[in-house]
């Protein structure tokens, strides 16, 4: 008997080291976000900003209910429509989303704090999506504050 020696060679797949493949991904995730941006601004300035504005029955009831004066309720739809255009302005897109952040934090706390603890959810959803774009878009973020600060 004689013993046989094998070799195998490792089966690998195939691995996208190559920039352009990583490039595309980056795109992709840019035209994703792009996306997401645009519907939160249209959210935010259509359904949250406007209605605060305008003095509809359910924000002024909320704003009641939280107890800090109807004064804020002018301030939470500012915010909200300097960040929803600010989402779909390029080099203003990462600060806005940093900013939301803030803003959607505030809400998940009244909403668990004060109003109803179940819908602390949404802005918390929001505030990861604010957070992945204000993560893309750090490097515009950077150039920007550097230029304040020249």
């Amino acid at each position: 008997m004689s013993a046989q020696t094998h070799t195998t060679t490792p089966v690998t797949t195939p691995r996208k080291t190559n920039a352009r493949a990583s490039a595309g991904d980056r795109r992709t995730l840019r035209k994703v976000l792009w996306g997401a941006q645009i519907l939160l601004a249209a959210f935010l300035l259509v359904a949250s900003a406007l209605p605060k504005f305008a003095g509809q029955a359910d924000a002024v009831r909320t704003f009641e209910e939280i107890g800090w004066g109807q004064w804020l309720r002018y301030v939470t739809g500012a915010v909200e429509a300097a960040g929803a255009i600010g989402l779909v302005v390029p080099r203003l897109a990462g600060l806005a989303a940093a900013g939301l952040i803030g803003l959607m934090g505030g809400a998940a706390l009244t909403q668990l704090l004060v109003l109803e603890p179940a819908w602390a959810l949404l802005p918390l959803g929001f505030a990861v999506v604010f957070a992945a774009v204000a993560w893309d878009r750090r490097a515009e973020t950077r150039q920007v504050l550097r230029r304040l600060t020249r």
